[in-house]
């Protein structure tokens, strides 16, 4: 008998990290196509007669970062309802929510066929898709980490930052290929609305694989118990948006805002820009599944400090490097290559991390809310304050230094965290998590 419960208790876990992980990936390939193609949807959603292509981008910016500031909003909303109701419904709803405001994209008019309208139009289906985002993050993350064996939530929470690389690489790749197979007008007139619509048939799949998951244990045990006082949630809440924050920043600034700075600033074609992206994509996905697996042993404090602290002593570096001309194309793929590896030093420990920091009961609202807060103000605003402040300093230096400073700023937050590791599994196994 106690095989076959452990054998169903298996299968049920794997079952919860292939929903989770699978449709966390097409979220998040669906949520990255936008940024990706963002110099062109300028051209098309944000420049009338007369209007200059800075303009426009600051614009296609401004809708972007206007997204991030509705995950909160999406954090709040579906994290009361997968702590009330159930993880499995919130996964189902914002899988549901991002494909069809996804591939509403793919087929609205542009500025030339709906006028003023069709800027609005986009703006609207941004906000549906950063509603979904912000609940996407909790939902995910507590279905995999409240089925993870003892000693492994690092690695299991690790596997929801491994699935944001790879569909932020998946809209890379395929943005890239549309470059190669397609002329630059083709692209510019239909072939940007592919990867769009592409999200129907993939969020059809996902949803599927949601419905047939089962509700987690954690909440099962926990929905009878007494609720924390909002104040101890709120301080966590803070506190775990503090620790992130150059997680959030470092991670948009090199892995999405990196195309157009390069095409902006630093006079790249369109497809060597997606190309930069696909490596940086790449060193992102190799290092956060070990960095998940190293912080169950040695600590989350440890791997995440380690990350932090490479990104203040080498974004200015590294950024130095693409603006060389004299210095290859390998090397310049070996730095942005190794952007993006830092940064995932942070990202695979960070969703067991945040949540550790919250009680089964509020985990869905608290760690969504400590992820959507931090992701609005330090990414959701990265390529709009980058692309505002390049264009009034006249400094290429902009995004090294934006990097550098929020993760700067997290290194104090990140040291308030425990150094013990597998200890917190010990921890939460006897019934002593808390908010902090």
């Amino acid at each position: 008998m106690t095989f076959i419960h452990h054998t169903g208790e298996t299968r049920r876990g794997r079952r919860a990290l292939v929903a989770g992980s699978v449709g966390n990936l097409i979220e998040w390939y669906e949520f990255g196509v936008y940024g990706y193609f963002a110099t062109i949807i300028a051209a098309r959603f944000f420049t009338p007669e007369g209007g200059s292509e800075a303009e426009a981008l600051v614009k296609t910016y401004a809708s972007f970062a206007l997204a991030f500031f509705f995950r909160p909003v999406g954090a709040a909303l579906f994290g009361r309802l997968g702590d009330r109701v159930g993880r499995r419904p919130v996964l189902v709803l914002v899988i549901t929510l991002m494909t069809v405001a996804t591939a509403l994209i793919g087929v609205l008019p542009t500025y030339a066929q709906a006028g003023a309208l069709a800027p609005w139009l986009l703006t609207f289906l941004r906000v549906l898709q950063g509603l979904s985002a912000g609940g996407e993050f909790g939902g995910a993350v507590s279905v995999m980490t409240e089925f993870a064996p003892p000693g492994r939530r690092g690695l299991y929470g690790s596997l929801q930052s491994f699935t944001v690389a790879l569909g932020l690489l998946a809209g890379a790749g395929a943005a890239a290929l549309l470059a190669t197979v397609l002329t630059e007008e083709q692209l510019g007139s239909w072939g940007w609305r592919l990867p769009f619509l592409l999200t129907l048939p993939l969020g059809l799949g996902a949803l599927w694989l949601r419905l047939r998951l089962d509700e987690t244990p954690a909440f099962m045990a926990e929905a009878a118990r007494e609720t924390p006082p909002p104040r101890e949630v709120a301080r966590a809440v803070v506190l775990g948006a503090g620790r992130i924050m150059g997680w959030a920043a470092a991670g948009y600034t090199f892995l999405v805002v990196l195309p157009s700075y390069l095409q902006s600033s630093l006079g790249a074609t369109f497809q060597q820009a997606l190309v930069a992206t696909v490596l940086a994509n790449l060193g992102f996905a190799v290092t956060i599944v070990p960095a998940g697996l190293l912080s169950d042993l040695l600590g989350r404090r440890t791997v995440m400090l380690t990350g932090a602290v490479l990104v203040v002593v080498l974004a200015v570096p590294l950024l130095n490097l693409l603006q060389e001309s004299g210095v290859s194309n390998t090397v310049k793929g070996v730095a942005v290559f190794g952007a993006g590896a830092v940064v995932g030093l942070m990202a695979g420990p960070g969703p067991a991390m945040l949540s550790e920091m919250f009680p089964a009961r509020v985990r869905c609202t608290g760690l969504g809310l400590a992820y959507a807060l931090s992701n609005a103000v330090f990414s959701g605003c990265a390529g709009l304050i980058i692309t505002e402040t390049i264009e009034r300093t006249g400094s290429v230096d902009i995004p090294a230094y934006y990097a550098a400073v929020t993760c700067a700023v997290s290194v104090p937050a990140l040291l308030t965290l425990s150094g013990r590791g597998v200890a917190e599994e010990a921890e939460e196994k006897a019934g002593r998590t808390e908010c902090g």
